[in-house]
Protein backbone atom coordinates (compact mmCIF):
# COMPACT_ATOMS: atom_id res chain seq x y z
CA UNK A 1 0.00 0.00 0.00
CA UNK A 2 1.64 3.92 -1.00
CA UNK A 3 1.93 5.09 2.35
CA UNK A 4 0.10 8.94 2.02
CA UNK A 5 3.70 10.51 2.10
CA UNK A 6 4.07 9.09 -0.95
CA UNK A 7 0.49 9.85 -2.36
CA UNK A 8 0.83 13.03 -0.88
CA UNK A 9 4.48 13.59 -2.54
CA UNK A 10 3.14 11.95 -6.00
CA UNK A 11 0.16 14.13 -6.04
CA UNK A 12 2.27 17.38 -5.35
CA UNK A 13 4.78 16.45 -8.26
CA UNK A 14 2.54 14.49 -10.08
CA UNK A 15 6.17 12.41 -10.09
CA UNK A 16 6.31 8.52 -10.19
CA UNK A 17 6.88 7.18 -6.36
CA UNK A 18 9.09 4.53 -5.44
CA UNK A 19 6.11 2.70 -4.18
CA UNK A 20 4.60 2.90 -7.31
CA UNK A 21 7.88 1.21 -9.18
CA UNK A 22 7.81 -1.73 -6.33
CA UNK A 23 4.07 -2.24 -6.87
CA UNK A 24 4.48 -2.65 -10.47
CA UNK A 25 7.23 -5.36 -10.22
CA UNK A 26 5.56 -7.57 -7.10
CA UNK A 27 8.43 -6.57 -4.50
CA UNK A 28 8.94 -4.81 -1.61
CA UNK A 29 10.20 -0.65 -1.58
CA UNK A 30 13.50 -1.43 -0.15
CA UNK A 31 14.32 -4.39 -2.83
CA UNK A 32 13.30 -1.42 -5.17
CA UNK A 33 15.36 0.66 -3.89
CA UNK A 34 18.16 -1.81 -3.69
CA UNK A 35 17.91 -2.86 -7.43
CA UNK A 36 17.30 0.69 -8.67
CA UNK A 37 21.01 1.57 -7.29
CA UNK A 38 22.72 -1.78 -8.44
CA UNK A 39 23.29 -3.63 -5.12
CA UNK A 40 24.56 -6.77 -6.12
CA UNK A 41 22.57 -9.05 -3.80
CA UNK A 42 19.36 -8.49 -5.32
CA UNK A 43 18.66 -11.67 -7.60
CA UNK A 44 18.98 -10.90 -11.48
CA UNK A 45 15.50 -11.45 -12.39
CA UNK A 46 13.62 -9.36 -10.16
CA UNK A 47 16.42 -6.56 -10.38
CA UNK A 48 15.37 -6.48 -13.90
CA UNK A 49 11.58 -6.42 -13.27
CA UNK A 50 12.20 -3.26 -11.12
CA UNK A 51 14.63 -1.68 -13.90
CA UNK A 52 11.69 -2.12 -16.46
CA UNK A 53 9.15 -0.85 -14.22
CA UNK A 54 10.68 2.63 -13.23
CA UNK A 55 11.27 2.75 -16.94
CA UNK A 56 7.45 1.76 -17.56
CA UNK A 57 6.51 4.84 -15.23
CA UNK A 58 9.44 7.20 -15.81
CA UNK A 59 10.66 7.02 -12.53
CA UNK A 60 13.76 9.13 -11.58
CA UNK A 61 15.29 8.77 -8.12
CA UNK A 62 15.51 11.54 -5.45
CA UNK A 63 19.11 11.39 -3.52
CA UNK A 64 18.17 14.37 -1.86
CA UNK A 65 14.47 12.68 -0.17
CA UNK A 66 16.79 9.69 0.79
CA UNK A 67 19.48 11.55 1.82
CA UNK A 68 16.57 13.37 4.26
CA UNK A 69 15.04 10.26 5.11
CA UNK A 70 18.24 8.07 6.19
CA UNK A 71 20.27 11.62 7.68
CA UNK A 72 23.31 10.08 4.84
CA UNK A 73 23.26 9.86 1.26
CA UNK A 74 24.35 6.66 -0.54
CA UNK A 75 27.34 8.84 -2.33
CA UNK A 76 31.04 8.57 -2.21
CA UNK A 77 32.79 12.07 -2.99
CA UNK A 78 35.46 11.22 -5.39
CA UNK A 79 38.35 14.57 -6.29
CA UNK A 80 40.90 15.01 -9.04
CA UNK A 81 42.33 17.94 -10.35
CA UNK A 82 41.65 16.67 -14.22
CA UNK A 83 39.00 14.88 -16.12
CA UNK A 84 41.20 15.22 -19.39
CA UNK A 85 44.64 13.49 -17.77
CA UNK A 86 43.78 9.79 -18.28
CA UNK A 87 46.10 9.29 -15.34
CA UNK A 88 42.72 10.12 -13.64
CA UNK A 89 40.17 8.49 -15.90
CA UNK A 90 41.98 5.24 -15.27
CA UNK A 91 41.74 6.02 -11.29
CA UNK A 92 37.94 7.01 -11.49
CA UNK A 93 36.71 4.21 -13.55
CA UNK A 94 38.39 1.55 -11.36
CA UNK A 95 36.59 3.16 -7.97
CA UNK A 96 33.50 2.99 -9.78
CA UNK A 97 33.84 -0.51 -10.75
CA UNK A 98 34.20 -0.94 -6.52
CA UNK A 99 31.51 0.98 -5.19
CA UNK A 100 29.18 0.71 -7.81
CA UNK A 101 28.27 -2.76 -7.57
CA UNK A 102 27.59 -2.25 -3.79
CA UNK A 103 24.94 0.22 -4.60
CA UNK A 104 27.25 3.20 -3.78
CA UNK A 105 26.79 6.32 -6.19
CA UNK A 106 30.55 8.38 -7.55
CA UNK A 107 29.62 11.96 -7.20
CA UNK A 108 32.92 13.37 -9.13
CA UNK A 109 33.90 16.67 -8.74
CA UNK A 110 37.35 18.19 -11.02
CA UNK A 111 38.99 21.09 -9.48
CA UNK A 112 41.13 22.02 -12.32
CA UNK A 113 44.41 22.12 -10.08
CA UNK A 114 42.63 24.93 -8.05
CA UNK A 115 42.52 24.37 -4.33
CA UNK A 116 40.53 27.06 -3.98
CA UNK A 117 37.80 25.10 -6.56
CA UNK A 118 38.45 21.99 -4.40
CA UNK A 119 37.32 23.53 -1.23
CA UNK A 120 34.07 24.91 -2.75
CA UNK A 121 33.38 21.17 -4.21
CA UNK A 122 33.96 19.81 -0.80
CA UNK A 123 31.84 22.66 0.83
CA UNK A 124 29.09 21.70 -1.21
CA UNK A 125 29.43 17.96 -1.59
CA UNK A 126 29.27 17.94 2.56
CA UNK A 127 26.49 19.67 2.18
CA UNK A 128 24.61 16.39 1.17
CA UNK A 129 26.51 13.96 3.71
CA UNK A 130 28.16 11.26 1.60
CA UNK A 131 29.05 8.46 3.06
CA UNK A 132 32.68 9.34 2.23
CA UNK A 133 35.41 11.35 0.08
CA UNK A 134 38.18 9.91 -2.19
CA UNK A 135 41.06 12.67 -2.26
CA UNK A 136 43.70 13.16 -4.45
CA UNK A 137 46.78 14.17 -2.81
CA UNK A 138 47.57 16.19 0.82
CA UNK A 139 47.44 19.37 -1.06
CA UNK A 140 44.56 22.00 0.24
CA UNK A 141 43.50 24.95 1.73
CA UNK A 142 43.39 25.06 5.77
CA UNK A 143 39.68 25.64 5.49
CA UNK A 144 39.30 22.46 3.45
CA UNK A 145 40.73 20.82 6.06
CA UNK A 146 39.09 21.89 8.95
CA UNK A 147 35.74 21.11 6.85
CA UNK A 148 36.96 17.47 6.17
CA UNK A 149 37.87 17.10 9.91
CA UNK A 150 34.71 18.41 11.43
CA UNK A 151 32.86 16.50 9.10
CA UNK A 152 33.35 13.11 10.55
CA UNK A 153 32.85 11.21 6.87
CA UNK A 154 35.71 8.75 6.19
CA UNK A 155 38.43 10.09 3.97
CA UNK A 156 41.25 8.21 1.95
CA UNK A 157 43.63 10.35 0.10
CA UNK A 158 44.63 9.22 -3.16
CA UNK A 159 48.12 9.13 -5.40
CA UNK A 160 51.06 10.23 -2.59
CA UNK A 161 51.79 8.84 0.60
CA UNK A 162 52.24 10.17 4.30
CA UNK A 163 52.99 7.84 7.00
CA UNK A 164 53.24 10.41 9.37
CA UNK A 165 50.20 12.38 9.08
CA UNK A 166 47.76 9.65 10.79
CA UNK A 167 45.72 9.64 7.36
CA UNK A 168 44.67 6.88 5.45
CA UNK A 169 46.27 6.63 1.94
CA UNK A 170 46.77 4.92 -1.02
CA UNK A 171 49.48 5.59 -3.65
CA UNK A 172 53.42 5.87 -3.97
CA UNK A 173 56.33 7.46 -2.97
CA UNK A 174 56.56 10.35 -5.38
CA UNK A 175 60.18 11.55 -4.04
CA UNK A 176 61.48 7.25 -4.56
CA UNK A 177 60.01 7.82 -8.01
CA UNK A 178 61.50 11.41 -9.18
CA UNK A 179 64.93 9.27 -7.79
CA UNK A 180 64.42 6.16 -9.92
CA UNK A 181 64.25 8.56 -12.97
CA UNK A 182 67.43 10.03 -11.71
CA UNK A 183 69.31 6.79 -11.27
CA UNK A 184 68.09 5.81 -14.36
CA UNK A 185 69.34 8.03 -16.24
CA UNK A 186 72.91 8.13 -14.67
CA UNK A 187 73.21 4.24 -15.30
CA UNK A 188 72.90 4.96 -19.24
CA UNK A 189 75.66 7.55 -19.23
CA UNK A 190 74.31 10.44 -19.08
CA UNK A 191 75.93 13.43 -16.96
CA UNK A 192 74.09 16.66 -18.01
CA UNK A 193 70.59 16.10 -16.69
CA UNK A 194 67.45 17.99 -16.91
CA UNK A 195 64.11 17.93 -15.31
CA UNK A 196 60.93 19.71 -17.11
CA UNK A 197 57.44 19.93 -15.24
CA UNK A 198 54.41 21.61 -15.45
CA UNK A 199 50.92 22.15 -13.86
CA UNK A 200 53.68 22.45 -10.61
CA UNK A 201 51.43 20.33 -8.43
CA UNK A 202 52.64 18.77 -5.76
CA UNK A 203 53.57 15.44 -6.82
CA UNK A 204 55.18 16.62 -9.42
CA UNK A 205 57.35 19.19 -7.30
CA UNK A 206 57.67 16.19 -5.13
CA UNK A 207 59.15 14.14 -8.25
CA UNK A 208 61.09 16.78 -9.29
CA UNK A 209 62.89 16.92 -5.57
CA UNK A 210 63.73 13.28 -5.81
CA UNK A 211 65.39 13.79 -8.78
CA UNK A 212 67.36 16.52 -7.37
CA UNK A 213 68.27 15.26 -4.35
CA UNK A 214 69.95 11.93 -6.84
CA UNK A 215 71.86 14.50 -8.67
CA UNK A 216 73.66 16.46 -5.99
CA UNK A 217 74.64 13.76 -4.43
CA UNK A 218 76.29 12.46 -7.60
CA UNK A 219 77.65 16.04 -7.60
CA UNK A 220 75.88 16.38 -10.88
CA UNK A 221 72.92 18.70 -9.94
CA UNK A 222 72.78 21.89 -11.86
CA UNK A 223 70.04 24.25 -11.54
CA UNK A 224 69.55 25.84 -14.62
CA UNK A 225 68.70 22.35 -16.27
CA UNK A 226 65.00 22.71 -14.35
CA UNK A 227 62.50 24.03 -16.48
CA UNK A 228 59.49 24.70 -14.30
CA UNK A 229 56.32 26.13 -15.53
CA UNK A 230 53.25 26.61 -14.06
CA UNK A 231 51.07 26.36 -17.20
CA UNK A 232 48.79 23.41 -18.15
CA UNK A 233 50.43 20.03 -19.19
CA UNK A 234 49.47 19.19 -22.63
CA UNK A 235 51.67 17.60 -25.85
CA UNK A 236 52.24 20.94 -27.31
CA UNK A 237 53.88 22.72 -24.06
CA UNK A 238 56.31 19.51 -24.04
CA UNK A 239 57.40 20.05 -27.35
CA UNK A 240 57.83 23.76 -27.03
CA UNK A 241 59.41 23.40 -23.59
CA UNK A 242 62.02 20.69 -25.19
CA UNK A 243 62.96 23.01 -27.90
CA UNK A 244 63.67 25.78 -25.37
CA UNK A 245 65.75 23.74 -23.27
CA UNK A 246 68.02 22.19 -26.45
CA UNK A 247 68.06 25.89 -27.37
CA UNK A 248 69.45 27.24 -23.74
CA UNK A 249 71.23 24.39 -23.13
CA UNK A 250 72.60 22.17 -26.20
CA UNK A 251 74.80 19.92 -24.21
CA UNK A 252 71.70 18.20 -22.31
CA UNK A 253 72.31 14.45 -23.12
CA UNK A 254 68.77 13.34 -20.73
CA UNK A 255 65.87 15.01 -20.18
CA UNK A 256 63.39 13.25 -17.50
CA UNK A 257 59.35 14.93 -18.18
CA UNK A 258 57.38 15.35 -15.01
CA UNK A 259 54.46 13.29 -16.98
CA UNK A 260 54.07 11.25 -20.49
CA UNK A 261 52.15 13.99 -22.31
CA UNK A 262 55.53 16.50 -21.98
CA UNK A 263 57.50 13.53 -23.03
CA UNK A 264 55.38 12.95 -26.03
CA UNK A 265 55.41 16.52 -27.27
CA UNK A 266 59.51 16.29 -26.79
CA UNK A 267 59.95 13.67 -28.92
CA UNK A 268 57.76 15.05 -31.97
CA UNK A 269 59.71 18.23 -31.83
CA UNK A 270 62.69 16.01 -31.54
CA UNK A 271 62.15 14.70 -34.59
CA UNK A 272 61.03 18.08 -36.19
CA UNK A 273 64.63 19.35 -35.29
CA UNK A 274 66.19 16.58 -36.04
CA UNK A 275 67.36 15.97 -32.48
CA UNK A 276 68.54 12.03 -32.21
CA UNK A 277 66.55 10.14 -29.14
CA UNK A 278 68.37 8.83 -27.25
CA UNK A 279 71.56 8.94 -29.11
CA UNK A 280 71.95 12.87 -28.64
CA UNK A 281 70.06 13.53 -25.98
CA UNK A 282 67.69 10.51 -23.86
CA UNK A 283 64.12 10.83 -22.75
CA UNK A 284 62.10 9.97 -19.93
CA UNK A 285 58.40 10.51 -19.10
CA UNK A 286 56.68 9.29 -16.38
CA UNK A 287 53.16 7.17 -15.63
CA UNK A 288 53.64 5.21 -19.06
CA UNK A 289 50.13 6.10 -20.77
CA UNK A 290 49.07 3.50 -23.06
CA UNK A 291 50.55 5.69 -26.32
CA UNK A 292 53.94 5.51 -24.90
CA UNK A 293 54.67 2.24 -25.89
CA UNK A 294 53.78 3.66 -29.75
CA UNK A 295 55.83 6.58 -30.14
CA UNK A 296 58.85 7.12 -32.13
CA UNK A 297 60.90 5.78 -30.65
CA UNK A 298 59.01 4.03 -27.90
CA UNK A 299 58.99 5.86 -24.75
CA UNK A 300 60.88 4.96 -21.60
CA UNK A 301 58.21 5.68 -18.96
CA UNK A 302 57.62 5.20 -14.99
CA UNK A 303 54.81 3.30 -14.93
CA UNK A 304 51.86 4.64 -12.07
CA UNK A 305 49.64 2.01 -10.54
CA UNK A 306 46.59 4.30 -11.41
CA UNK A 307 44.05 1.72 -11.84
CA UNK A 308 45.08 -0.02 -8.52
CA UNK A 309 44.87 2.80 -6.44
CA UNK A 310 41.28 3.35 -7.51
CA UNK A 311 40.36 -0.57 -6.47
CA UNK A 312 42.40 0.01 -3.23
CA UNK A 313 41.06 3.64 -2.53
CA UNK A 314 37.56 1.90 -2.93
CA UNK A 315 38.15 -1.06 -0.51
CA UNK A 316 39.36 0.86 1.93
CA UNK A 317 36.71 3.76 1.74
CA UNK A 318 34.76 0.26 2.08
CA UNK A 319 35.86 -0.77 5.56
CA UNK A 320 36.02 3.13 7.03
CA UNK A 321 32.49 3.17 6.20
CA UNK A 322 31.77 -0.02 7.59
CA UNK A 323 33.37 0.91 10.60
CA UNK A 324 35.90 -2.22 10.24
CA UNK A 325 39.49 -1.68 11.45
CA UNK A 326 42.19 -0.95 9.20
CA UNK A 327 45.64 -2.68 9.72
CA UNK A 328 47.33 -0.68 7.18
CA UNK A 329 46.40 2.97 6.93
CA UNK A 330 49.67 4.18 4.28
CA UNK A 331 49.38 1.14 1.41
CA UNK A 332 51.93 1.72 -0.93
CA UNK A 333 51.58 0.57 -4.35
CA UNK A 334 54.33 1.35 -5.68
CA UNK A 335 55.48 2.05 -9.13
CA UNK A 336 57.51 0.49 -12.01
CA UNK A 337 60.34 1.77 -14.58
CA UNK A 338 59.84 0.46 -18.05
CA UNK A 339 62.63 0.36 -20.31
CA UNK A 340 62.40 1.31 -24.26
CA UNK A 341 63.49 2.92 -26.75
CA UNK A 342 64.11 6.88 -25.79
CA UNK A 343 66.80 5.93 -23.26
Amino acid sequence: MTSPSNEKSARTTGRPTLNEVAQRAGVSPITASRALRGVTTVADELAQKVRDAARELGYVANPAARALASAQSQSVVVLVPSLSNQLFVDTLEAIHGVLRPKGLEVLIGNFHYSRDEEEDLIRNYLAYQPRGLLLTGFERTESSRRMIEASGVPCVYMMDLDSGAGLHCVGFSQLDAGATAAKHLLARGRKRLAFVGAQLDQRTLLRGEGFRRVLQRAGLYDPGLELLTPRPSSVGLGGELFAQLLANHPQVDGIFFGNDDLAHGALLEAMRLGVKVPEQVAVLGFNDLPSSAFMVPRLSSIRTPREAIGRRAAELILNLIAGRDVEEPVQDMGFELVVREST
